[in-house]
């Protein structure tokens, strides 16, 4: 089992105005069944309502602390605006307690900035990107995720994903300066079954182990797993190869950058 240590975390209590409860669902849905499998228990959490709009331009914010969040493999960021606000954000790497940081475009290319992404200079490493302008960032907000700025066309930037997907998202949408903190996240090894549990993480049952009223691999006398079939979901989907996405037709920004 490894645990990241000589992290300079605050060990106070998260900001009580910026936090509210989090109900565990394990795994169901408004009608109470099971709609993602093997989840459940877990430790209770408060849930820290990130800032990922980053809307508040032009006022100078403070690093207060950073923190552990229990919601997500990133860190968060304490900002203290000049006006008196407090806001979370995620910590990119090199953002230190004391540090100023700015939303808007005349904000300067540093760890923590938030600018449009028409005003990023080509090259410059990013997270928290959006996809609509205003609603928030959705892309690289993991530990360790970044994007990078390659080029414009027109309205739009072509930015180059962690996966080497591009895309193209339009200037306007608002993105942060850095990659995202804790990079030695993906070196943890959980180590022991019951650390997913504290996680709400439940075992995973294989197929061959269950009954056939519960799975088609189930069933047969010892480990026959009866025979050799194809493997499938439990509702008899093939599950390695088979192709689920249905034709739908592509958005135009697709058809622009392969053509």
């Amino acid at each position: 089992m490894t645990a990241i240590v000589g992290e300079k975390l605050s060990s106070e209590r998260p900001e009580k105005g910026l936090t509210k409860k989090q109900a565990q669902t394990g795994g169901r849905n408004n009608q109470g069944r099971i709609t993602v499998r093997f989840r459940g228990g877990g430790h209770k959490r408060l849930y820290r309502q990130i800032d990922f709009k980053r809307n508040k331009f032009n006022v100078p914010a403070k690093v207060a602390r950073i923190e552990y969040d229990p919601n997500r493999s990133a860190r968060i960021a304490l900002l203290h605006y000049v006006d008196g606000e407090k806001r979370y954000i995620l910590s990119p790497v090199g953002l230190q307690v004391g540090a100023m940081v700015q939303a808007g475009i005349g904000a300067d290319i540093q760890p923590g900035n938030a600018l449009p992404l028409s005003a990023m200079p080509l090259g410059t490493t990013i997270h928290n990107i959006e996809l609509k302008p205003g609603k928030g960032g959705q892309l690289a907000r993991s530990a360790g995720a970044s994007a990078q700025v390659m080029g414009r066309e027109g309205h739009y930037i072509q930015v180059r994903l962690t996966s080497g997907e591009m895309r193209r998202i339009l200037g306007t949408c608002m993105a942060t300066v850095g990659q995202v903190g804790n990079l030695d996240h993906e070196k943890v090894n959980i180590g022991k079954a019951g650390r997913s549990r504290w996680l709400g993480k439940m075992p995973h049952v294989r197929g061959v182990a269950m009954n056939p009223v519960d799975h088609p691999h189930g069933g047969g006398e010892g480990k026959s797993g009866q025979g050799n079939p194809h493997p499938v979901s439990p509702w008899g989907l093939p599950t390695k190869g088979f192709k689920t996405r249905k034709k739908k037709k592509a958005s135009s920004l697709f058809h622009l950058l392969t053509n």
